[in-house]
């Protein structure tokens, strides 16, 4: 049996004279959607797969399919005759544009049986003569199929070798996902030996020495394992030390480590190349003269077997040195290894003569996250996913480790400047020129240059740091949110554009919108389009068995993300806490530590204080008024005792702000006074007509006893908006009623329930009665009758008071599930009689007019309410993660764009 190791990533290149048995051969070990058939590709593009002139076309389409199935990681396999150079080459081409390995099999069967095979085919009507030049085409090609680009090639002699073969998939070297951690990842050590030593100690490994006392592995009581970055030796004092403690722990299993430019360097000059000795490479060649010679042999082999980078923890890992685009990651070619050991540069230079590296991080879209140094600064900083842990150790800087997943951040300083940088540690932005002396290749000159899609402004550094991109939202797009996935047409994206890009507030600001609300279902009690009853059984036949009514407050929706310190820096990236002589610091996330001391707002929305904005993220009222706003709203969080108590420095409030003619004064003054003010001027008219008629005996009473109904539902219509208008004078009878807490810094609290959220809410109105409205509620069990009757009489009471209504919502709080998982609506409302005249129009309750609405549909109203509440829960879990931001406001975005569906805007 012949044994063929394929990648499990590969475009394959089946080969062989027609007749060979390429099409049973692939049939027999691959899928067929795996399979790409020239004559299929024939039949496609001409209605005969055995046209030839045809082939130009087909083969057009063919590696057009070929790539797009390599672009989204798929295994690929061509069946064609593949026996001229030409047709390889292009074949060859397209796995090399996809950074995948091309892999050649070919079946060299003998050319009696293949003429016999030919001839029973009705189809193939070629003389024998043609088979002959195909078997010498394929006798000249074994030879150059190696030297034409074929990383294997398999080579299967005979039928009985053909029918024999099986095929063995083998993981790439990167692909180690099976690996799962957890993992200290170390920045660039540069030969600073006695600092990896420190910050190895400072992570619990405990060292190994060798009997001259030097360590040669390192071991952790919790299994954990190390991963290095790279750029182990140059400039540094003691290069040999830092490699003897990396290729022991290598060598032991304890760690990974993948290679970088100054050790490829090092490596061509051991063997005998010409290179310039520069950038630290010196000392590094002075060190290694005083070792044993066969201490450097190890060394030379042990970057030779480095690999350009790792996939770990199931693709949600990567590290390389200079970090890796998504497209690249878990592939193989020379532009991926030349991508993860010097990065990409623009072709420009800065004023210390240093390239210019291209942002790439600042485009990330990639799900992994990725950890890489190369490049040196200051302070580690995530952007997009990705974060550099490369601190500068060996300028004098310090020597940094990312625990993974907790993304911890652990620091040791460096015990000196050991080596002079070229350009002062953060003298420029981040990611945007080279490290401190690194040589890299050059690129294409302004390369560098942001596209124009871009959405953000730069801040105070020139710097474009939004990382939003208009092809993230522009567009039809598929969105998979974790609760589910939705389609966002490309009309409802371009709608949500014009929003976002005129009116909403700054993205990095706008982490959540309020997903819309569908109602009960309509009601059976006789003069009620929604009563309590509907809702309830909503939630019985769903499996619920505890619900809280909420007094439905009759305002404008307000969220409110607030920080706790008026001035926010921008140079924090998350809590920092002091751990002896070292720092470690992480961003807000779920498995952060406790006790963050940085100014709300800066690491995850930049500068700022906070933000009140509408449910399509505009801001509220704007300037002054919003800021004033915010400060009694921070006062009272810190009156309630609520910074401390939750351990943040930020909240994310989902409010009511009252009275509605607050907001809504011009909306009542155009479309609903006009109404009002119509029936009012012209019913007394009629009426006196209709009397007048009624004198002279003609048969006007019923509908003067309807026109005198029309009076008296106007009359209602009016009292039931004008409930909801009240003189304000800036926040001057204005008051803001929360029911949510929806998120603190590292923590969504979707999943309390909702006696926690209203509980804080009274601690607010406790805490600032004149601002902040309580509201009213009642908790429910449906198996209790009188309970269930209780709460129908209070809903009664609220509306007959002139309330709007109340909200129903599962008791267990924002993420309830039905007994099959899915989510469950999280409120339903059910407004009162008076207030949907405000809806439906003034006589609405009338019999006829109320027998058409009870056929209402609220099947789309309901799936757009759960997709955006969906939506919702991902942004908040997003958010409390450290998202990038790309990935929080592609969400919110998404949320928006549902509101452009067509709907009904009465439900």
């Amino acid at each position: 049996m012949s044994t063929l190791d394929i990648p499990e990533l590969a475009l394959v290149v089946l080969v062989g004279v027609s007749g060979s048995g390429k099409s049973t051969f692939a049939r027999r070990h691959f899928a067929p959607t795996q399979v790409l058939s020239s004559d299929i590709f024939r039949a496609m593009v001409a209605d005969d797969e055995n046209d030839q002139s045809a082939s130009a076309d087909a083969f057009e389409v063919l590696h057009h399919v070929a790539g797009k199935r390599l672009r989204a990681g798929r295994l690929t396999v061509v069946d064609a005759t593949n026996l001229q150079q030409h047709a390889r080459a292009g074949l060859v081409t397209v796995a090399r544009e996809h950074d995948v390995l091309p892999v050649a099999i070919v079946l060299d069967v003998p050319e009696p049986l293949c003429w016999e095979r030919t001839r029973r085919r009705p189809d193939r009507t070629f003389g024998r003569q043609v088979l002959g030049r195909m078997q010498r085409d394929l006798r000249r090609s074994i030879g150059r199929l190696e030297r034409e680009g074929f990383r294997k090639v398999h080579v299967l002699r005979g039928v009985e070798e053909v029918e024999a073969a099986e095929i063995r998939y083998q993981k790439l070297f990167n692909d180690r996902k099976e690996l799962t951690g957890p993992f200290d990842i170390v920045g660039d050590v540069h030969g600073c030996r006695a600092e990896l030593e420190a910050l190895l100690l400072r992570l619990g490994w405990t060292l190994h020495r060798d009997t001259a006392g030097r360590p040669v592995n390192a071991t952790h009581p919790e299994g954990r394992t190390a991963i290095f970055v790279g750029d182990l030796v140059d400039r540094g004092p003691d290069s040999p030390g830092v490699l003897r403690l990396v290729m022991g722990m290598v060598g032991a299993g304890t760690a990974l480590c993948v290679p970088d430019n100054h050790e490829q360097k090092l490596l061509r000059k051991l063997r005998g190349r010409n290179v310039t000795v520069s950038h630290g490479l010196a000392e590094t060649l002075a060190q290694l003269d005083a070792e044993d010679p066969g201490f450097v042999v190890e060394v030379s082999a042990f970057v030779d077997r480095l690999v350009s980078h790792y996939v770990l923890d199931g693709g949600r890992l990567v590290v390389a040195h200079a970090g890796l685009k998504a497209e690249y990651q878990g592939r193989a070619s020379g532009r991926v290894r030349a991508f993860a050991l010097f990065g990409e540069t623009t072709g420009e230079t800065d004023e210390y003569g240093l390239p210019v590296r291209y942002p790439w991080a600042r485009d990330y879209r990639g799900s992994a996250t990725v950890v890489y140094g190369h490049t040196p600064t200051p302070a580690p900083e995530w952007v997009n996913n990705t974060i550099c842990i490369d601190t500068g150790c060996v300028f004098g800087g310090s020597l940094t480790a990312l625990r993974y997943p907790s993304r911890e951040l652990v620091s040791v300083p460096a015990a000196k400047e050991y080596y002079p940088p070229a350009r002062p540690l953060g003298s420029v932005p981040d990611g945007v020129a080279a490290g401190a002396s690194d040589p890299a290749p050059t690129g294409p000159p302004g390369a560098a240059r942001l596209g124009a899609g871009r959405l953000g402004r730069p801040d105070s550094a020139g710097r474009d740091d939004l990382g939003l991109d208009l092809r993230d939202v522009t567009g039809r797009r598929h969105v998979d949110y974790g609760y589910g996935t939705v389609t966002v047409p490309a009309e409802n994206a371009a709608a949500a554009l014009e929003v976002m890009s005129r009116f909403a507030v700054d993205p990095r600001w706008l982490p959540w919108l309020p997903p819309t609300m569908a109602p009960c279902s309509t009601s059976t009690v006789d003069g009620f389009l929604e009563h309590p009853a509907q809702a309830f059984e909503d939630y019985r036949r769903a499996g619920v068995d505890r619900v809280v009514c909420e007094e439905k407050h009759m305002g404008s929706r307000a969220v409110v993300l607030v920080c706790r310190d008026e001035a926010a820096p921008t140079t924090a990236v998350g809590p920092t806490t002091a751990v002896g002589p070292t720092t470690a610091v992480r961003p807000a996330g779920p498995a952060g530590p406790a006790g963050s001391t940085t100014a709300a707002g800066a690491g995850l929305f930049g500068p700022g204080d906070g933000v009140v904005y509408t449910r399509t993220g505009r801001p509220f009222f704007g300037g002054a008024l919003d800021r004033e706003l915010l400060a009694r709203v921070r006062a009272a969080i810190g009156g309630a005792g609520l910074w401390a108590e939750l351990d943040t420095d930020w909240l994310l409030l989902d409010c009511e702000l009252l009275p509605w003619s607050a907001k809504a004064g011009s909306l009542i003054r155009e479309q609903y006074a006009p109404v009002g003010a119509a029936g009012r001027a012209a019913l007394p008219a009629v009426l006196d007509v209709l009397d007048r008629a009624a004198g002279r005996d003609l048969p006007v009473a019923d509908l003067r006893a309807r026109m005198a109904r029309r009076g008296t539902d106007l009359d209602r219509y009016t009292e039931a908006y004008s409930g909801y208008v009240r003189p304000t004078d800036g926040l001057a009878g204005v008051t803001l009623a929360p029911f949510a807490v929806l998120a603190s810094a590292g923590v969504s609290h979707a999943g309390r329930d909702h006696g926690w959220h209203l509980g804080l809410a009274d601690r607010l109105h406790d805490a600032d009665p004149e601002l902040f409205t309580p509201t009213r509620r009642r908790v429910v069990e449906l198996a209790d009758e009188t309970a269930v009757s209780a709460a129908t009489d209070w809903w009664l009471e609220l509306t007959g008071a002139g309330g709007e209504g109340m909200v129903v919502k599962p008791y267990a709080g924002f993420g309830a599930r039905d007994a099959d998982g899915r989510l469950l609506q999280p409120g339903l409302k059910c407004r009162g009689r008076d207030y949907l005249r405000i809806i439906y129009g003034p006589e609405y309750a009338e019999p006829d007019q109320l027998a058409v609405l009870r056929h209402r549909s609220l099947g789309r109203k309901r799936g757009l309410a759960l997709r955006e509440h969906g939506l919702g829960l991902a942004a908040l879990d997003r958010l409390a993660e450290g998202a990038p931001l790309w990935r929080r406001h592609e969400l919110v975005f998404a949320i928006l764009a549902c509101e452009s569906e067509p709907v009904d805007p009465r439900l």
